[in-house]
């Protein structure tokens, strides 16, 4: 069953399957900025990415000295959370290993996502515990959708993303969903990115090594815009499906797909990163709307 919260400004639902975020819903003017998951385009809406990021080599991991079948973006957006808390404010989903997760993934662990309001912002914070009796491996990102275009009359070339800082910034190319050791320049010493299907015939845009913590999506036909802050996460990605999607995902990432070549364990991949026993990770990132 969904669950939502809601304050003077904002509600937010979430559903149980992949701890989704659904809906994100400006109560003063009835607007919704998340989409809607429409499978003429992609039907998915915020999932959530771990135990990898992205897509392994034949769709495979190799951990422990065996090999491991690992969907694209791992096991967690298709799995099924527990609603563990709820207050006036948050929602926390948890994920504990399991049965199944072990045929794909051999680590024990709990992963905690809570979705906190606080005034015109979202809060989306992960907290992943060994409770394994050896080290454990794994990567964790968001890949949440909004509207773009948001408003009626404009168009997705109509909306740009404006960096913290001036950046000179590289794109890591895919070919397949792999990355194939190419790049090419998207910033030069500019904050401006500004979009176009065009710029996504080469899938995604991924960055890394970036000054910003915080990116903001902007209109040059209105006055909205949106704050996303992902401070702390070392990669982050862009993404669009293209054919006219009207959507926009902002990706903060802990972790990479494959290259084409690599053939390495889990702990080897580029961004992996790993707990002790009974140690903890715990990170968050944020959107802010800027119109309410």
């Amino acid at each position: 069953m969904v669950e939502s919260i809601e304050n003077k400004i904002l509600q937010i639902t979430v559903r149980p399957s992949g701890a989704e975020l659904v809906s994100v819903r400006n109560k003063k003017n009835d607007r919704e900025y998340l989409w809607q998951g429409d499978p003429q385009f992609w039907a998915r809406r915020a999932p959530v990415l771990f135990p990898i990021v992205g897509k392994a080599n034949n769709n495979q991991i190799k951990a422990e000295g065996q090999v491991f079948d690992m969907p694209q973006h791992g096991l967690a957006r298709n799995s099924l959370f527990s609603l563990t808390s709820k207050t006036e404010n948050s929602l926390t989903y948890t994920l504990f290993s399991n049965e199944e997760s072990l045929k794909n993934y051999p680590y024990q662990f709990k992963f905690d996502i809570t979705y906190t309001l606080e005034e015109n912002k979202v809060n989306v914070s992960y907290r992943i515990e060994n409770t394994d009796d050896k080290k454990i491996w794994f990567s964790v990102g968001g890949h949440p959708a909004f509207n773009c275009p948001l408003l009626p009359g404009e168009k997705f070339a109509d909306y740009y993303i404006e960096f913290e800082q001036e950046e000179n910034a590289e794109r890591h190319l895919l070919s397949e969903g792999l990355f194939n050791g190419k790049t090419e320049t998207i910033l030069d010493n500019s904050k401006e990115l500004k979009l176009s299907e065009e710029l996504f015939e080469k899938d995604a845009i991924v960055l890394k090594n970036l000054k910003s913590s915080k990116v903001y999506l902007k209109s040059k036909r209105s006055d909205y815009f949106l704050e996303f802050s992902f401070e702390g996460f070392p990669y982050f990605g862009i993404w669009t499906k293209g054919g006219g999607s009207p959507f926009i995902c902002l990706e903060p990432w802990y972790g990479l797909a494959d290259t084409k070549d690599f053939k390495g364990e889990l702990n080897q991949k580029e961004g992996i990163l790993s707990l002790e026993k009974g140690e903890v990770f715990e990170s968050t990132f944020s959107f802010r709307l800027g119109d309410y």
